[in-house]
């Protein structure tokens, strides 16, 4: 009968909890119509985890615990070096791989371009997979500067608990739901720009 119920239950709490939306905040993004390139940056700042708001520290910290009673010590080295290559790199890598989906703008890190597009992570939903599988979700903060003039903001996007599903990545693992969570929240803003240069 438990079983029963969660399985009733899983998918009312997964649509309330999901929320999948792009919303611009302010400006537009039609400016870019005639860009070729854009710079990206992450500013990664200090997002929160999980329905509890965890810190990242504190989420870590649970994580280390649980890996370590489950799988011993050598497992949490292993992990912990993965989630760090997860937050220096692949996450923000996965985004761009999303956002250059749409074709119509070349968006890479480090190049010399009129406008830059900045992700600034604010929460982030480790998901689960098992039985069911829970999407890892990301909100976000998007916001496109001049390069010259970073103070010149010309556009602020909001990501609102953007569920990654369909993307190649390992579901097994939280970096890898929310990696597809990243790369969901890139594609999410390419059907934005597609919009906004018809």
């Amino acid at each position: 009968m438990k079983k029963i119920f969660l399985l009733v239950c899983l998918p009312i709490a997964t649509t309330i909890f999901a929320q999948n939306k792009l919303t611009i905040e302010s400006g537009n993004l039609s400016f870019l119509k005639g860009e070729t390139e854009v710079n990206v940056e992450r500013n990664y700042g200090s997002p929160l985890f999980q329905a509890d708001n965890f810190t990242e520290t504190e989420y870590i910290e649970r994580r280390h615990k649980e890996t370590v009673a489950k799988k011993g010590e050598e497992a949490w080295k292993k992990w912990i070096d993965i989630w760090e290559q997860h937050v220096e790199t692949i996450w923000t890598e996965k985004f761009i791989e999303g956002l250059n989906k749409s074709k119509k703008i070349k968006f890479s890190q480090n190049v010399e371009a009129k406008y830059t597009l900045i992700i600034h992570p604010k929460w982030m939903y480790a998901g689960w997979s098992g039985f069911v599988m829970q999407p890892g979700k990301l909100s976000s903060e998007i916001t496109i500067v001049e390069t010259a003039n970073p103070s010149n903001v010309l556009a602020t996007i909001k990501g609102d608990k953007i569920e990654g599903t369909g993307s190649k990545v390992d579901y097994g693992m939280e970096y890898g739901r929310l990696s597809a969570a990243y790369e969901k929240t890139g594609k999410e803003f390419g059907k934005e720009l597609k919009k906004a240069l018809k």
